[in-house]
């Protein structure tokens, strides 16, 4: 159902549908925006190919995109690190979705000591932060709790992010709202049925230990019944010394991981020298769907490969 008072709030403070100007930070995101403008508009997203959203640069274009933007929809600060303050500034006239504050959402702690190495890029603390107008940038009931933000990754929240992008676009464009509405109640349901297709996909290999590159994947895990059995944080602009990956195939054979993961950021000759001598498969994850085509089916594709990388390396 759309938020009335939302409704009163955005539909007095943006303009008419023709004008109306939406951006999506990250693809997983825009693909979900796509999906609820689809028949009426599209989307602009902000940070393309490999780049983390940690260390992206916006060109004079994407400056435009935020300047221009009636609504903007974003992860969490603690996510889009590296342009927060560019939203701040720039889209001072827009409204700003913090779509990791959306009601229903499923918040999972950090998962901190034993084998599990976390750098706190994507941790949130629970501070709130406003524009200069008052926009909520940041909410957490939990205020001081740190929780993972890769909330995208589970699918229920994706569910939960979709009703939460209907209800804005819907209110700041009330002509086109049961577009939006209809638009959101089929990708609920797709995304039900794409809950029930991964689960089915990766039951043989649940409870098979695997180790990933950073903590960026409790979401999916803990939605599908997989076990990560650690972490090991790699940064994509330094290569590990010797001692260092000494101290990662010792963490491979000793955890008995059957599986390391890598991603699109880091040289894939990195994992397979941290896999040599010892027993695991080396498979590869990409939680933003980096080398995906962006549009409204790559929060699909994105989802449908990750489970088949898991059931593919964890396999016997």
């Amino acid at each position: 159902m759309i938020a009335a008072g939302l409704l009163c709030t955005l539909s007095a403070q943006l303009p008419a549908a023709d004008e109306l100007a939406v951006v999506a930070t990250i693809k997983p995101l825009h693909s979900l925006v796509s999906a609820v403008m689809a028949s009426v508009g599209k989307p602009q997203l902000i940070i393309r190919g490999t780049t983390s959203p940690h260390s992206f640069s916006m060109r004079p274009s994407d400056a435009r995109k935020l300047e221009n933007a009636d609504l903007v929809f974003l992860i969490g600060e603690a996510v889009e690190t590296s342009i927060s303050q560019s939203i701040d500034a720039l889209a001072a006239d827009a409204r700003v979705v913090v779509l990791a504050s959306a009601d229903g959402i499923v918040k999972r702690p950090l998962r901190e000591g034993g084998s599990f190495e976390w750098s706190h890029e994507h941790a949130h603390h629970g501070a709130d932060q406003r524009t200069e107008d008052g926009a909520v940038l940041e909410t957490d009931a939990d205020a001081g709790e740190a929780f993972d933000m890769h909330v995208w990754l589970d699918p229920t929240n994706a569910r939960a992010m979709t009703r939460a992008i209907a209800d804005a676009l819907a209110a700041a464009d009330p002509p086109n709202s049961a577009v939006y509405i209809d638009n959101a109640a089929r990708l609920l349901q797709r995304l039900e049925e794409l809950t029930t297709e991964i689960a089915s996909e990766v039951a043989p290999v649940r409870g098979r230990g695997f180790l990933v590159f950073h903590d960026a994947y409790q979401h999916f895990e803990d939605r599908f019944g997989l076990v990560a059995a650690g972490s090991a944080v790699v940064t994509a602009d330094r290569s590990p010394g010797v001692r260092r990956i000494r101290e990662l195939r010792r963490k491979v054979r000793d955890l008995e991981v059957k599986c390391v993961m890598a991603e699109p950021q880091f040289d894939p000759r990195l994992v397979h020298v941290i896999v040599q001598g010892v027993e695991a498969k080396v498979g590869s994850v990409d939680p933003l769907g980096s080398t995906i085509r962006s549009g409204p089916e790559l929060y699909f594709t994105l989802l449908r490969d990750m489970a088949t990388s898991f059931r593919t390396c964890l396999s016997s």
